[in-house]
């Protein structure tokens, strides 16, 4: 009789699935934030900080020498603090007026009933925050969702085409962060206010385990392309295909149980490639998995891992208005006490570190603190905001100019001319 029943629920999802991919919209190709321009060489060179610490050179790649010391430096601070004694999970977007929200949330730890999603406000004529507010907490997402919620977290926004601000928030009813599902809610004045949060249903049936922790990219009719992950049974990346408050669509980023949290480089219309989070047992590489798409993520094949450690952590992207492309990673195979910023300019495959952003590698491992969950922004392809959780007691914010940059990539481009 069991069989019967287990047939029958088969046949019942088969046919709720072939519908559903029936009715799906056609695909379309990739849209761009800004113009790629290689052209572009970024000849008003400045430096680094001059604080900057020396350049490491990462596992398989080859070596760059520090870059000079130079202004204009890089600007740090904190994002407010709320009083929670653990923060984690920061994540950053632009402002029609020039400034840049931040979402993170905190609570006495990660995964309790207490936690909430907050958000400030960078005002950069100012160099300041805003104070905090509470975006959602447990109890509102309740009552707004109309179902329990044991736990939140993971909050990324997303700006829309007709000019709104989604956040897409992760939400628990049962478990752990395997048994999550994604909620999100609209905003029609920059995160002053949102409307009612409503759940995305990624799965006709038991729609569990799909996370979000990744910026979005954008389709060219309007619509969202979500990376998003699941951690019951599998640990892979899926690539949602979102109208709205609703997953139209749903692509296989990844396979097995070793590649989590995909962040997404898009290189025109169709291409694009997707670097993971590692989760793979002791006895497989502890490196980046890659998986890349040719037709603007209707399929991903995985292909050759990038040759830079991870230790079962978070990495963040970001591509330049020039094609330079940049990642924020911790690059050692275990623990997270080191975070460091890794460049490839245009012309060339190679990965160098143009800048140590934390590294307690010379403490005792009892003394190891967590750099981790770095989130990558720009709002006009020249400069860019990062935003990491630091020791999960306070969220670091550091501004690189444009000029920063310039003289990044000005540097890397003389050590692959000799």
């Amino acid at each position: 009789m069991s069989r019967v029943i287990a047939f029958c629920f088969l046949l019942l999802a088969s046919v709720l699935g072939y519908l559903h991919i029936d009715s799906r919209p056609v695909w379309a190709p990739f849209a761009s934030d800004y113009p790629i321009n290689p052209t572009n060489q970024l000849d008003d060179v400045s430096g680094l900080a001059e604080d900057a610490k020396p350049v490491k050179t990462l596992k398989n790649t080859a070596p760059v020498k520090s870059l000079k010391p130079a202004q204009p430096s890089l600007q740090t601070d904190w994002l407010p603090d709320t009083g929670a004694p653990s923060v984690h999970a920061a994540s950053l977007i632009a402002l029609n007026d020039g400034a840049v929200r931040a979402f993170w949330f905190a609570g006495s730890r990660e995964g309790a009933p207490d936690v909430v999603i907050n958000t400030s406000v960078f005002d950069p004529q100012a160099s300041r925050w805003s104070a905090p507010t509470v975006v959602v907490d447990r109890v509102s997402a309740e009552k707004g969702l109309s179902r329990y919620i044991a736990k939140l977290g993971n909050p990324v926004p997303a700006r829309m085409a007709d000019g709104r601000m989604q956040l897409f928030f992760v939400t628990v009813s049962i478990g752990g962060w395997a048994g999550s599902s994604i909620s999100s809610m609209i905003s029609g004045d920059e995160g002053l206010t949102w409307d009612r949060p409503q759940r995305l249903i990624s799965s006709p049936l038991i729609n569990l385990s799909t996370l979000v922790k990744s910026p979005a990219v954008s389709f060219v009719d309007g619509r969202l392309g979500l990376p998003a992950y699941h951690e019951w049974i599998g640990r892979f990346g899926e690539f949602l295909r979102v109208d709205a408050s609703q997953v139209i669509d749903k692509r296989r980023m990844s396979s097995g149980r070793g590649a989590i949290q995909p962040v997404v480089f898009t290189d025109g219309p169709q291409a694009a490639e997707a670097f993971f989070r590692q989760t793979r047992p002791n006895s497989q590489p502890k490196q980046i998995p890659v998986s890349e798409t040719k037709d603007a993520g209707q399929s991903w094949t995985v292909t050759k891992d990038l040759e830079i450690p991870n230790p079962n952590s978070a990495l963040a992207a970001l591509a330049l208005a020039n094609g330079t492309r940049v990642m924020v990673l911790n690059n050692i195979e275990a623990g997270r006490y080191r975070l460091v910023m890794v460049m490839r300019e245009p012309s060339s495959p190679q990965w160098r570190v143009v800048q140590v952003l934390e590294d307690d590698e010379s403490l005792l491992n009892n003394q190891h603190r967590e750099f981790s969950y770095p989130y990558f922004i720009s709002a006009n392809g020249e400069d860019a905001h990062l935003a990491y959780t630091w020791n999960r007691t306070k969220i670091k914010h550091v501004y690189f100019p444009a000029a920063w940059f310039k003289h990044a990539l000005s540097s890397l481009k003389e050590k692959e001319a000799q």
